[in-house]
């Protein structure tokens, strides 16, 4: 018989990450009844439930990464905090706005903040001065700090973006963190496989939860932090054994769905000369509803495009750097081909 290729934590955190999320959620979700922390309907035009729910999704989500953290996986925050500690500025400046609706710019500023402090700890790209083209110099560097800028921020809000139904951004996130954890097996980072496992479970955990009818909220204090961790993560994922010329692209294409979305909403605004930061009924989701799909199969479309673009990147790995590109811009043309279509679509 082979050998077991999942080390003995993997199922061993989900669990414990899935166990605590169900619990701490249940807490979370008493506490932002008794503080206020609540979605009311008809607060926004966008917003279509029709019962408060409470804005719980979080604050459960750090307390239980940070207990099942400290309490069974303490080598990972010792490795990890790097990553861990931005992550809670982008849940502050989050549940703040959860609680008092708080200008674009300041969240903005919230999340240049942390990506800046991600960068200072050691977190970025190094796609052009030490990887892909391989140009020396610290002006290449700059330009390294710039993609990581502009990728922290562009998947934190994606996540955000995205967060337009009940277990929309929760399922999302688990796929990506389950296809995420399978390329990391091979990688040899320990650390960041126990992070990505106990996130699964949590995720796991509070789909129980956020799925229609909805119990709680993610808010955006738990769709950013998603999201912010997610695109710190794939930033520290390595190729293995693979090349970086067949890799760099894995985290774009397993976040495709998100960044789909985020171009599509940012195309159509700057069409249609709306602000790019409003809230509306124009991403995808809403979209695939118009067209005549159900809610939840409009939902489940998303989470399938989710894993077709996972075993695409899979895929990816086992070719040459060459054919490797090829595949990556097909991706794009398609993806853009579909932005247009779905823009000029009534």
């Amino acid at each position: 018989m082979a050998d077991n290729p999942f080390p003995d934590f993997v199922f061993y955190n989900i669990l414990v990450g899935l166990v605590l999320s169900l619990i701490i959620g249940w807490i979370a979700i008493f506490v932002a009844r008794r503080v206020g922390l609540m979605d009311i309907p008809g607060a926004l035009p966008h917003k279509k439930h029709t019962v408060p729910t409470p804005l719980a999704g979080g604050l459960a989500l750090v307390l239980t990464l940070f207990i099942g953290g400290f309490t069974v996986n303490f080598s990972m925050i010792q490795d990890e905090w790097k990553i861990l500690l931005p992550a809670l500025i982008i849940f502050a400046i989050g549940l703040w706005d959860d609680f008092k609706r708080l200008p674009p710019w300041i969240k903005l500023a919230g999340q240049i903040i942390a990506a800046l402090l991600l960068i200072s700890l050691g977190t970025y790209v190094q796609i052009i001065s030490h990887g892909v083209l391989g140009l020396p110099g610290k002006s290449y560097l700059l330009l390294d700090w710039f993609i990581t800028l502009f990728w922290i921020i562009g998947i934190t809000n994606a996540f955000n973006l995205i967060d337009s139904m009940d277990g929309l951004v929760l399922g999302t996130s688990g796929l990506s963190l389950a296809l995420f954890i399978l390329v990391t097996l091979d990688s040899s980072q320990v650390s960041l496989l126990r992070l990505l496992t106990l996130l699964l479970g949590i995720c796991a955990g509070l789909y129980f939860y956020n799925r229609t009818p909805a119990r709680l909220f993610l808010g955006d204090s738990g769709a950013q932090t998603i999201g912010f961790l997610l695109a710190a993560m794939g930033i520290q994922f390595t190729p293995g054994t693979h090349p970086l010329g067949s890799s760099w692209f894995i985290p774009i294409l397993i976040f495709g769905v998100p960044i789909f979305d985020t171009t599509l909403v940012t195309i159509s605004r700057i069409r249609r000369g709306t602000h790019i930061y409003n809230a509306g009924l124009d991403h995808t989701y809403h979209r695939l509803v118009a067209m005549g799909l159900e809610s939840s199969r409009s939902v489940f479309v998303m989470h399938l495009a989710t894993v077709v673009l996972g075993c695409i990147a899979f895929l990816a790995l086992q070719v040459t750097p060459l054919y490797a590109t090829i595949i990556f811009s097909l991706i794009c043309i398609v993806g853009l081909v579909l932005v247009y279509w779905m823009d000029r679509r009534k």
